[in-house]
């Protein structure tokens, strides 16, 4: 059954009704719709619609019908139903007669549509949010666990400075609280009803949508009926976010598929997250970080889907926009998905310190603590960092690292350097010097995981 039969003469083409057709997706709105429906029904009390017995009426067989579908959820799409919205109403006017046919008074699939896909959003943002909060916790726990383990730093892929697994640990909180944030700022402007704007222009029922609005726990009511049926911003805004913390994810994968290569051998991953391979006995591949790897495309492409359905659609509602359901359902899915292996491989990481130090110490990452040293004693910085590099040559010539050419060494290049220079130099001076905010001192890290404990309410 179609809910706009009155004006067509002949049925629907079999072929354009299954691609017409949303349900196999939009089953998922399920219980917003009948959570929408019964709030609306609660306003039709209001305005004279229904009397107060048949809005009970209504309630009751709309709960049961929720029920149901919990029970069975494959019921919906046992049927052959243009969407969610046709199926609820239909099965309630089968269950309690003429009188279902009532509830879609003022009120359009437009507004419906809309209503149901923000209250399903705010669902799942809420969800989104406790999983990001978990793998920030999980990271403070990491850092604080191996507060003490010396790495090397990379630009370019080239080892750099110093730094230590716990300076790492923390820059992936950065990345995480912005995707907190964004989450929370979009949920301020997913907190506003749109339904009662009717299929473009309003409803001609002189209902309280403010009321309505927060008896369904939005915030406030829309201000413009053509704006609230089009605007599709909040699945824009949702799928940029998700873009962006799928990125964060795809980089934190990347780190750790390198750490965990023989070629670095930092870090090992449970096997509780790793696979084999069925001809190579000795590989242990990092699948799970593989996969979120994959998967922050599969998100970006759902972004610019949803872009281009929407950058040359004329206001208001139109069919297009159906488009706008199965990449952000299979995106908030994928992304909270992800969040939670990331968190899985995270927790059982085990470092190997004695690989993590030699790579800092093998990589000249304490180069620019003789430049430094240089300075203080009155060499401009130009002049410095050129003797710096000469010493760093000579090193490599001789297979050292710094710290093991001897004092003649230095001074052939400079007479100004002095014995002191070796305690100048030591991985632990390298990491004590930069104590500004948000350097790697060890001071600087602790000040910042405790800061970090506070906000999180870790014991």
């Amino acid at each position: 059954m179609s809910l706009w039969g009155g004006r067509f003469l002949n049925e629907s083409n079999k072929i354009f009704k299954k691609f017409n057709s949303s349900l196999t997706f939009d089953y998922l709105l399920a219980e917003e719709d009948i959570f929408a429906s019964i709030s609306w029904s609660h306003a039709l009390v209001e305005v004279g619609v229904l009397t107060l017995e048949e809005q009970k009426k209504i309630e009751s067989a709309l709960i049961f019908l929720k029920k149901e579908i919990f029970n069975n959820p494959k019921k919906i799409l046992e049927s052959n139903y243009e969407d969610i919205h046709s199926w609820i109403e239909s099965n309630l006017i089968k269950k309690i007669g003429e009188l279902g046919k009532k509830l879609h008074t003022g009120r359009s699939r437009n507004d419906q549509i809309t209503t149901d896909l923000k209250l399903w959003c705010k669902r799942k943002v809420n969800f989104l949010l406790e999983s990001i909060i978990l793998l920030q916790k999980t990271f403070v726990f990491v850092a604080e666990e191996n507060y003490d383990i010396i790495m090397p730093g990379y630009t370019h892929l080239q080892r750099a400075q110093p730094i230590t697994f716990a300076y790492w640990c923390m820059a992936y909180i950065e990345m995480l609280k912005r995707d907190e944030s964004r989450l929370k700022d979009i949920l301020v402007r997913l907190n506003i009803s749109p339904l009662g704007s009717g299929a473009l222009s309003g409803t001609a029922w002189n209902i309280d949508r403010t009321k309505l609005a927060i008896s369904m726990g939005f915030d406030s009511a829309t201000n413009n009926a053509l704006d609230s049926v089009s605007d599709r911003d909040y699945v824009i805004e949702l799928l940029s976010a998700s873009s962006i913390s799928m990125t964060h994810l795809s980089r934190f994968s990347e780190d750790l598929i390198f750490f965990n290569s023989s070629e670095a051998n930092f870090i090992e991953l449970s096997d509780s997250i790793t696979s084999g391979s069925s001809l190579m006995p000795q590989k242990k591949n990092p699948d799970a970080l593989e996969i979120i790897r994959s998967k922050c495309g599969r998100v970006h492409g759902a972004l610019m889907s949803i872009l281009v359905v929407l950058k040359s659609l004329p206001l208001s509602y139109n069919k297009d926009m159906q488009e706008d359901k199965e990449g952000l359902f299979d995106s908030l899915k994928t992304w909270h998905d992800s969040l939670s292996i990331a968190n899985l491989v995270l927790k059982n990481v085990k470092l190997n310190p004695v690989s993590c130090r030699k790579a800092a110490e093998q990589g000249y990452a304490n180069a620019t603590e003789i430049a430094d040293y240089l300075v203080k004693k009155g060499v401009t910085f130009r002049e410095a960092h050129h003797i710096s590099g000469q010493l760093v040559l000579r090193a490599i010539n001789e297979k050292k690292s710094l710290n093991d050419l001897d004092l003649s060494t230095f001074k052939m290049y400079s007479d100004l350097i002095e014995n002191d220079i070796y305690k100048e130099i030591t991985l632990e001076a390298c990491l004590e010097k930069r104590g500004s905010q948000g350097g790697v001192s060890f001071q600087e890290v602790r000040k910042q995981i405790n800061k970090e404990k506070e906000r999180l309410n870790i014991l």
